[in-house]
């Protein structure tokens, strides 16, 4: 069985995605796996082709590599995949989706607001309206891109024109102050949950992958039955999607106690120090036995 890393593409997260590819990869390779890296760029579908995989272990990051574009592709080829299908990772890529599926299913999110480019270039969006702060975000990104927390009217303009170059959407956000949360999900089962504490202003692009800008607790320091709470929640939302593999599931408390679910991520960051295999350590993977359970996952539900 020959299995092909898929990293690399051609999203804002390109670098952090073959950065991620390389450790699986690496990790493949010393569990004895025939094992291929293959960057997402140009001819994808051919170079899957020439290397005659017979799975496909993603680590795409952004863009059509998350969003349930290669996902399809994959499908049509007949080749088994590693994370969620084509719905749900079109579902959790676009912010707005995610949150209208969670409002239906009654997980709470922060209020929030949609703004088109359309709108936003005809001047029909009344900035004066919002209440301040919030946090703008392009509608379909990840890794933080384009995020901005802004307190004013004239901040709000320069963050909307920056997240419109990722978005034809954006997403505007109540900003909610509160602890950072993220639960791990592995198929249906929580891993558990590590507490970020950025020390910048919030947990962004640079944040996440500059050493010694974050700190990360594990497990959180919160109440244990809040921590349960948050859990269920997890799993919740990564059903809610219908989710598959290792997920990642991002929450604010804010100082009442009360949780919000901002998203899932459907293929969180691979590296020895990202999040998933942060906290899938408290369940006791290490990064090796995590990406063989993900890729056995997979070969077990094709019944290879």
């Amino acid at each position: 069985m020959k299995v092909g890393v898929i990293a690399g593409g051609i999203s804002s997260e390109r670098e952090v995605s073959l950065r991620s590819g390389q450790a699986v990869f690496n990790a493949l390779r010393e569990l004895e796996y025939d094992v291929v890296f293959i960057d997402a760029k140009e001819e994808l579908c051919e170079k899957i082709k020439h290397e005659k995989i017979d799975v496909a272990f993603l680590v795409l990051h952004g863009g059509w590599g998350e969003n349930g574009g290669i996902q399809g592709m994959l499908e049509v080829m007949g080749i088994p995949y590693t994370g969620s299908g084509v719905l749900a990772s079109a579902l959790a890529m676009d912010k707005e989706a995610t949150k209208k599926v969670f409002i239906y299913h009654n997980i709470p999110v922060p209020p929030f607001r949609v703004i088109s480019k359309k709108e936003f270039l005809s001047s029909e969006v009344n900035l004066s309206s919002l209440s301040f702060p919030v946090v703008i975000k392009p509608a379909t990104e990840g890794s933080s891109v384009g995020v901005a927390i802004v307190s004013n009217k004239e901040d709000a303009k320069k963050a909307l024109q920056e997240a419109f170059k990722f978005s034809d959407r954006v997403i505007v956000e109540k900003f909610i102050k509160g602890k950072e949360i993220h639960i791990g999900v592995l198929g249906d089962r929580v891993l558990g949950g590590v507490e970020v504490r950025p020390k910048k202003d919030f947990y962004d692009y640079e944040a996440k992958y500059t050493k010694g800008l974050t700190d990360y607790i594990l497990p959180p320091e919160i109440d244990g039955e809040l921590y349960e709470k948050l859990k269920e929640l997890g799993l919740k939302a990564h059903k809610a999607l219908g989710c598959s593999g290792g997920t990642r599931v991002d929450m604010i408390i804010d100082s009442n106690g009360q949780p919000f679910v901002l998203e899932v991520n459907t293929i969180p960051g691979m590296t020895e120090t990202s999040l998933l295999p942060k906290i899938a350590s408290l369940a006791g993977y290490d990064f090796k036995g995590l990406v063989k359970e993900i890729l056995e996952m997979t070969l077990r539900k094709d019944g290879k």
